[in-house]
């Protein structure tokens, strides 16, 4: 059986509150597929990418706090051509793994005996930072609303649309031009 890499034992760093050890782990960021992005217009970390987390393990009562750094690549379309877009994700982070939470306490992840599982935490911290609608750039033109043209190649050669509404005062238009 494969150990997964954001497992890590914590049992002796748990010996001591306030204890302190350094951790960097390296994984597969879905490895089993159900994260995937639920449509083609999203953005999401290509399909066997790894994400990392470096940082460190603070040992608390009941408990042990994490902090440090989330990182990993993600790729989507452009909200205005369509293009592909790519970038990184370099995300803070600072949770609490606790061996007992509240019930109403959401925000902390479960500490299961000496094994301390990451995975969740470096999975939630890459999704909430995924680009909701990300742009190839600034100046992109997008696409022309008749044709479909890619309107950064150049322009496409369409007429522009008039809208109806102002139709009468094109008048005025053309003779200021």
């Amino acid at each position: 059986m494969e150990r997964d890499p954001f497992a890590i034992t914590v049992a002796r760093l748990r010996t001591q509150v306030g204890a302190v050890r350094s951790a960097e782990v390296a994984g597969p960021f879905d490895p089993t597929g159900e994260l995937a992005a639920p449509s083609p217009g999203e953005a999401d970390v290509p399909q066997g990418d790894e994400v990392a987390f470096a940082g460190t393990l603070v040992s608390i009562s009941g408990g042990v706090v994490v902090s440090g750094e989330v990182t990993g690549r993600w790729i989507g379309p452009c909200r205005r051509c369509a293009g592909e877009v790519r970038g990184t994700i370099a995300v803070a982070v600072k949770e609490r793994y606790l061996e007992h939470p509240a019930p109403d306490d959401e925000e902390a992840y479960l500490l299961e005996g000496d094994l301390l599982d990451l995975g969740p935490m470096v999975r939630d911290a890459i999704v909430l930072e995924l680009p909701l609608a990300p742009l190839c750039s600034e100046t992109c033109k997008g696409l022309c609303v008749q044709c479909g043209s890619d309107l950064n190649d150049g322009p496409c050669g369409c007429r522009e649309l008039t809208d109806p509404r102002w139709a009468t005062l094109d008048v005025l238009r053309s003779s200021e031009e």
